[in-house]
């Protein structure tokens, strides 16, 4: 049995709806799977929760699909951002592919002293999140944030949400679960200097963490620490 496709849309769904995809939508569904008109889909917003739906029309410049009966209603997910230095394209595009999977509520690029790469493909990046939370069966995709420097995040830093900076060969806790907003910074593969480090030890709502004894690739430490803090608490 074939898998029913499941797809992103931005408009508001709702039973009789009528809802317009992207032309790349409608290539993936017409030549890619060979689906046609009458053909399942599933939808979601991220607002909205998951709804059936059906493919009305494939067309070169989009598609259309008709809104039939809900599935799931939205719900809330980990409120868990990850805040993480430029790294190189294929480990930037492996943060954001499996960031969402784990449920990241939102992605942001931060520049430190260290970082090599000072550019990024946001539009790619942003495809990357939206096809991640379509296979993954999330009814939502994270916000992806535009770049900004280290003093410049820790300044504005939200009140609310505490901010977990794993910081390597120092003797921190170990990185645990956590309720309620909350945020994990990852550095560069150079490491955070030494003055970078004691800026965020004096921050006031940062926390550094361990992430275990070894170091870490930062790719592997961006998902690494989104495991922990989502980890099911023992005994």
């Amino acid at each position: 049995m074939a898998t029913v496709p499941r797809l992103f849309v931005t408009a508001p769904l709702a039973s009789g709806a009528r809802v317009v995809g992207t032309g790349m939508q409608a290539h993936y569904l017409g030549r890619v799977l060979r689906r046609d008109a009458g053909s399942a889909v599933l939808l979601f917003n991220g607002r909205d929760g998951e709804w059936a739906a059906r493919i009305v029309a494939l067309r070169r410049g989009d598609a259309e699909f008709a809104v039939d009966t809900a599935l799931r209603p939205q719900a809330a997910e980990p409120d868990l951002w990850l805040v993480f230095a430029l790294l190189k394209r294929d480990a930037i595009d492996l943060v954001v592919q499996k960031a969402t999977e784990l449920g990241a509520a939102a992605l942001v690029p931060v520049i430190t002293e260290r970082t090599v790469v000072a550019r990024l493909n946001e539009s790619r990046l942003a495809a990357i999140a939206i096809e991640a939370a379509e296979q993954s069966e999330r009814l939502t995709v994270p916000m992806l944030h535009a770049p900004t420097r280290l003093p410049v995040l820790l300044s504005s830093w939200p009140r609310d949400r505490g901010l977990f900076a794993a910081l390597e060969r120092g003797a921190e806790a170990p990185l645990r679960r956590t309720e309620g907003p909350a945020a994990l910074l990852v550095g560069p593969e150079g490491g955070f200097t030494p003055a970078e480090v004691e800026a965020l030890r004096r921050h006031p709502l940062v926390t550094p963490v361990s992430l275990g004894p070894r170091i870490l690739r930062a790719e592997t430490a961006c998902l690494a620490g989104l495991a922990l803090l989502q980890a099911p608490p023992s005994g």
